[in-house]
């Protein structure tokens, strides 16, 4: 710990134990310089409030059911970020749920058919080659 370590699991430890961990180091990264968490997060006109839970584009509330709020709020935090198709489904249904790609694909199509004016050449959330996604960073 004195090296630099913030923290540490000794052998035998469950996986709720570690997954506990990640989740408090994970806060631990998303605090800004006042020991504040950034709430407000914006890419152009799209923007989110975690605190409050709202989205806005354009000055408008934007009505958005849970789920596409989760996503978008894992987009805003990862902003600029490449995301697998892996990685956003653990992030959003959980680790136990699979590798459904399907159900995400609907999820993101509904997304963009509320956030962006031609869901078909979108502005906000862009795909990368490979079947990734990424929250573009103007």
């Amino acid at each position: 710990m004195d090296g630099g370590a913030d923290d540490y699991l000794t052998k035998t430890f469950s996986a709720t134990e570690l997954m506990a961990r990640i989740r408090v180091a994970l806060r631990h990264s998303y605090k800004t310089a006042g020991n504040k968490t950034q709430t407000v997060f914006s890419v152009g006109g799209l923007s989110i409030d975690l605190e409050r839970h709202q989205v806005n584009l354009d000055g408008e509330k934007l009505h958005v059911t849970p789920m596409e709020y989760n996503l978008l709020a894992l987009f805003f935090k990862n902003i600029g970020k490449v995301l697998t198709t892996q990685y956003i489904i653990n992030a959003i249904y959980g680790p136990g749920y699979g590798s459904d790609t399907q159900t995400l694909r609907a999820l993101m199509a509904a997304l963009r058919r509320k956030i962006e004016k031609s869901p078909a050449k979108p502005r906000y959330i862009l795909t990368e080659i490979g079947v990734v996604y990424r929250l573009a960073d103007e």
